[in-house]
């Protein structure tokens, strides 16, 4: 009789809701899932939203979301973070001094949701400093979009000469890393650079894509990432191979019609079987 035991690598997300399925927790669960990690999460916020745009944001107790990620650290100790809709600067205390009462915390990958596809500003303007003073120093890597490293830096960013200047400005914030994401860059090709922690920058270009089916695509990259590292991966192979996923999972769900606004990525185009390690 075999009576060997096995684990699955997990991935705690701690993120808004999206009712329709496409951006927040379940774009982040069906991504952990479809890499072959096991999701765990806690619930920030509970956005009423479609394709089409947020309509309001109601809020989630304070206390609620402490004893969520309590509840889950307690039983399933993830091996990777992602954190994403944080729009209060109680929150964000939440967050981090529950995170604070455990040692060893796993790497943190925070995607600093401040406005969605649709254009709505999800968060606080008050919260801004409360985020960079107390989330950006527990964070392995955080992935605005280039709205969100305007709103960061406090500068315009257009182009991809901007775009080195914020991710810089971004980083002496107190970031170990950054990754930009150049989505909306006004340029034939996607761009998006990835400042690391010992100073060096790297550059990664994809094709464009004639699509609006980009909803949830941030929430699906910081979660692809925090499954990569969950599975083992340094950080770089982590944010490399997260961008490849999503990449993949817009072009798979291009041609698509999904609610009537701007629809979900494929997250399944490749679904994993969950991963089995040795229980030590």
């Amino acid at each position: 009789m075999n009576t060997k035991k096995y684990r699955y690598p997990s991935v705690l997300t701690v993120a808004g809701f999206d009712g329709s399925g496409g951006a927040g927790i379940q774009a982040d669960i069906k991504t952990i899932s479809a890499l072959g990690c096991y999701a765990t999460s806690a619930l920030t916020a509970l956005p009423v939203q479609n394709t089409q745009g947020v309509r309001t944001i109601y809020p989630i107790p304070y206390q609620a979301v402490q004893e969520q990620i309590e509840t889950i650290l307690d039983d399933i100790f993830p091996d990777a973070i992602k954190i994403g809709m944080v729009h209060t600067s109680e929150l964000v205390d939440t967050i981090v001094d529950t995170f604070a009462r455990y040692a060893d915390t796993p790497p943190v990958v925070f995607d600093p949701v401040m406005v969605a596809t649709s254009g709505d500003k999800l968060i606080e303007d008050q919260t801004i400093t409360t985020i960079v003073e107390r989330l950006f120093p527990i964070a392995a890597v955080i992935t605005p979009n280039m709205d969100e490293a305007a709103i960061l830096a406090e500068m315009p960013v257009r182009t991809l000469d901007d775009m080195y200047l914020a991710g810089e400005k971004i980083q002496k914030l107190g970031c170990r890393s950054v990754l930009l994401k150049g989505g909306h860059l006004e340029a034939p090709r996607l761009i998006s650079l990835y400042f690391e922690a010992g100073g060096a920058v790297r550059e990664f270009s994809f094709d464009k894509f004639d699509t609006n089916n980009t909803h949830g695509s941030g929430c699906t990259l910081s979660s692809a990432i925090a499954s990569y590292i969950a599975l083992g991966n340094n950080l770089l192979d982590s944010v490399s191979n997260g961008q490849k996923y999503v990449h993949e999972a817009i072009f798979r769900g291009r041609d698509v019609q999904i609610g009537k606004g701007n629809g979900p990525l494929n997250h399944f185009f490749n679904p994993q079987q969950l991963t089995k390690y040795d229980l030590v």
